[in-house]
């Protein structure tokens, strides 16, 4: 692959300023299969840099202007999405095919999303005598996740381009070449020089200097509540905007209402989704006391038939986790659960027994999980369910909310019951029954998930300030 050695800022492939560079690893074998240049702080200024000297033409573009360069995009996006689903499958290890139909086209969809809104968008409106104008907010840093990565990538760097605004994107450097190839592709659309800058590197020495910089006007981060704290500690001194998407522990409320083959069965299968690597994963289920039981033999059911196999292979349902540190991270967590007295019923410890390397992980189910204990509260970010038992749907709430998370919610019954039950849950989303992604709804989460929305307008409106010119209009 080219450009994996330089990094894309002011319209071209530059050399790094930096001579570090860091292994590319497949997780599905353990090897590293490339290399990547890593940044310094130099290299993240000389971005930031091209950026700022960027803004004040690309800032005046006109909507469609702005609009022509998104489907210019959007039109190789989808050109390229094979391409880019295999690039992913191999350095983050989902399934490919899955690569190719969810993490890829992600990127389409997020791009469609963002044009649809911004056909609709009011950058400016009367309000009686004032002007109410969407100004774009200016110079944003970018930085974003392994485990989505394009979907992340897409849903930041569509708005911000819509909106007028110029950009630095450091991608993670665990999977850092479908950013390589995206970079790539708005060279070929034509971005303009500076307004896109791509510069590879670790959270301490390039995301700090994004955080921390005062030439940056907002920072967008997506990742661990842990590393989000510390980006938003960097960026208090320069009081920017800081909007995070974090960590989760989604609950899935079983409602008696529901069909338990049904609702049990879905949601292991959206819980060991993209190998559990979801921050929205529905991983603590909540089920009515009296069906735990019935309720555990089909979690445990469904979870031996889930496949983990090789990417490459068609049958495979999850692939390997991302890295060495997931893995043992992962492995932890399920010795905590069995050493905290959580009923084990299904995977455990180790790779499955056919597979001798790669970081592949058992999916695992634990079951009449007490909401205190340690897989009940922290994010695992792996295939690993927990069950907890309700007595009354008070109960039910009071589980789902005790978390210092609040990303996604999940309810699966009578529809009306869901309903009513949705708006006593503290979460920034709350899916009904077998509702699909929804790539207009405002995502985003309460409490230590995070601040901020993204996805369609209000995406838009993250990256704009909002300016009132009182006395626009003539008085007479």
């Amino acid at each position: 692959m080219q450009h994996t050695r330089q990094f894309y800022i002011g319209g071209e492939w530059v050399e790094p300023l930096s001579s570090d560079v860091l292994d590319v690893v497949d997780p599905s074998t353990e090897e590293a299969f490339t290399t990547i240049a890593m940044g310094a702080a130099a290299d993240a200024e000389r971005a930031i840099q091209a950026a700022r000297a960027a803004f004040p033409s690309y800032a005046a573009t006109s909507r469609a202007e702005r609009l022509a360069l998104l489907l210019r995009i959007t039109d190789i996006l989808r050109e390229k999405n094979d391409a880019l689903g295999d690039i992913i499958s191999q350095e983050m290890g989902a399934p490919r095919a899955m690569a190719r139909r969810e993490q890829a086209s992600l990127g389409v969809a997020h791009f469609e999303q963002t044009i649809r809104a911004m056909e609709r968008f009011d950058f400016e409106y009367m309000q009686g005598s004032t002007r109410i104008v969407h100004e774009p907010i200016g110079v944003v840093g970018l930085i974003t996740p392994w485990n989505w990565p394009i979907n992340q990538i897409a849903s930041k760097v569509a708005p911000a381009l819509a909106t007028g605004c110029t950009m630095v994107l450091k991608p993670s450097e665990l999977a850092p070449l479908n950013a390589i190839a995206f970079a790539a592709i708005l060279h070929e659309a034509g971005v303009p020089p500076g307004v896109f800058n791509l510069v590879n590197g670790d959270g301490p020495t390039v995301g700090a200097v994004l955080a921390s910089h005062p030439d940056i006007d907002m920072v967008s981060f997506t990742g661990s509540t842990r590393a989000g704290i510390a980006v938003a500690q960097a960026a208090a001194p320069t009081v920017k905007r800081v909007h995070q998407e974090l960590g989760g522990k989604s609950p899935n409320i079983l409602l008696r209402s529901a069909d338990l083959v049904s609702a049990v069965s879905t949601g292991v299968r959206r819980c060991f989704a993209n190998s559990g690597q979801s921050c929205n994963a529905p991983t603590r289920m909540l089920v009515p006391a009296e069906r735990m039981d019935e309720a555990v033999r089909i979690a445990a059911a469904t979870a031996a038939t889930v496949v983990v196999g090789r990417p490459a292979d068609p049958t495979t349902d999850i692939g390997p986790v991302v890295s060495q540190l997931q893995f043992n991270k992962i492995q932890a967590m399920i010795s905590k659960g069995i050493a905290e007295g959580a009923d084990l019923v299904e995977g455990g410890l180790g790779r499955p027994e056919q597979l001798d390397k790669g970081f592949y992980v058992r999916p695992t189910v634990f079951a009449r999980v007490a909401n205190d204990m340690t897989i009940a509260q922290e994010e695992m970010f792996g295939p690993v369910l927990t069950i907890l038992g309700y007595s009354t749907e008070e109960q039910a709430v009071a589980i789902a909310n005790d978390t210092p998370y609040g990303l996604a919610a999940y309810i699966q019954g009578d529809l009306e019951e869901a309903r009513n039950l949705s708006r006593k849950l503290q979460s920034g989303t709350v899916r009904l029954n077998t509702s699909s992604w929804d790539g207009a709804a405002p995502f985003g989460g309460y409490k230590q998930s995070g601040n901020g929305r993204e996805y369609g307008k209000f995406g838009l409106e993250a990256f704009t300030e909002i300016k009132a010119i009182v006395g626009f209009a003539d008085p007479n």
